[in-house]
């Protein structure tokens, strides 16, 4: 997905939230998608600020796709509220509800009384379809996307400023590289490091992450990346070899995909000066997508790494992959593969 999309998610989004804190209410909305945590959290404030404690006893249901039909859902919907002013009605799972385009008649005419949340999860709605057409011009339509690897110290970075928190580029780079773009996953770790923070720390640093995630920097792909820009052979063979010892805890496939991405970045930064072209440092860090910060390791990257064997890397790096997904691989483990594909890369 490109990024363009991705971040058009997050600010309708943002756009959805901001509404509903101040009480601004769609009379439906239809929530889809491959990134469940943005539903989580438009489900998570509607439950709190559509109805009061008291109201939510005989108006507020939440439903699952695999227990309801979408008749049912209407039924219920059509509903109207007892001593409140709004009715609430969430359906999660909706993927896996019978008849899903029987909606279509409610979202024409929704009940103004009641505010119904369809949510799918991992699935969308045919955009050419009438339902979704219907949905997205009476209600509110969001469809989710799962951030891109490159986006994720950035979303970071802006969540915990959301919080009042900010983050060492660094350490930024290291939950990326643990948490991967699982949103969930990646703010459960993030809320469990603010609230170990003290009152007069604001700021995360790498040893938080240390002694709060356990997570080690001394053994993490961002410190192989930074190894193999620099060739520091040493620093990467020690890497390497407790990677090899702990594959359950590093995937190969993961590690992968972060050493291509790192030399899709290198390979970008080279395309940027061709045609005599003088980009400037923060044009480069944004293409290329990395905190300015880090420009002096890929500064020097481009030098070790000319732009054709930045080009035999990432060939070796492909056929890593596809050997170690075939029988190709032999009896060798996944710390074998990784060694051999990085030896013939820094050497």
């Amino acid at each position: 997905m490109a990024k363009k999309d991705i971040q058009a998610c997050i600010d309708k989004f943002d756009s959805i939230v901001s509404d509903i804190g101040r009480s601004v209410f769609a009379p439906f909305y239809v929530l889809m998608g491959e990134e469940p945590f943005y539903s989580d959290v438009i489900i998570e404030e509607i439950s709190e600020k559509a109805l009061t404690p008291d109201e939510k006893g005989f108006n507020f249901l939440t439903l699952y796709g695999s227990d309801v039909k979408a008749v049912q859902v209407v039924e219920v919907a059509r509903r109207f509220p007892m001593l409140a002013s709004r009715h609430v009605v969430i359906v999660k799972e909706a993927q896996m509800m019978g008849n899903l385009n029987d909606l279509e008649h409610y979202f024409a005419q929704p009940l103004s009384s009641t505010l119904l949340i369809v949510s799918l999860n991992g699935k969308s709605i045919d955009k050419r379809t009438s339902l979704y057409k219907t949905a997205n011009s009476k209600g509110v339509v969001l469809e989710t996307f799962a951030l891109r690897e490159e986006m994720v110290p950035g979303w970071i970075d802006r969540y915990l400023r959301s919080k009042g928190v900010t983050i060492a580029p660094e350490a930024g780079a290291l939950m990326a590289d643990h948490c991967g773009t699982e949103l969930r996953k990646l703010v459960l770790e993030l809320d469990k490091l603010i609230t170990n923070l003290s009152e007069d720390h604001k700021r995360i640093e790498v040893k938080d992450i240390e002694e709060n995630i356990g997570i080690s920097r001394e053994f993490s792909v961002f410190e192989l990346t930074r190894a193999l820009s620099f060739k520091d052979r040493e620093k990467a063979m020690r890497i390497i070899m407790h990677f090899g010892s702990a594959s359950k805890q590093y995937p190969l496939n993961m590690t992968l995909a972060s050493l291509f991405l790192h030399f899709s970045r290198i390979l970008k930064y080279h395309s940027m000066f061709m045609h005599n072209r003088k980009p400037s440092k923060g044009e480069v860090a944004a293409e290329i997508g990395i905190n300015p910060y880090f420009l002096p390791e890929y500064e020097y990257a481009v030098r070790s790494y000319p732009l054709i064997k930045c080009m035999e890397a990432m060939s070796l790096i492909r056929k890593c992959d596809s050997k170690s997904k075939s029988s190709e691989r032999g009896e060798s483990s996944d710390g074998e593969l990784l060694l051999d594909l990085v030896c013939k890369v820094i050497y």
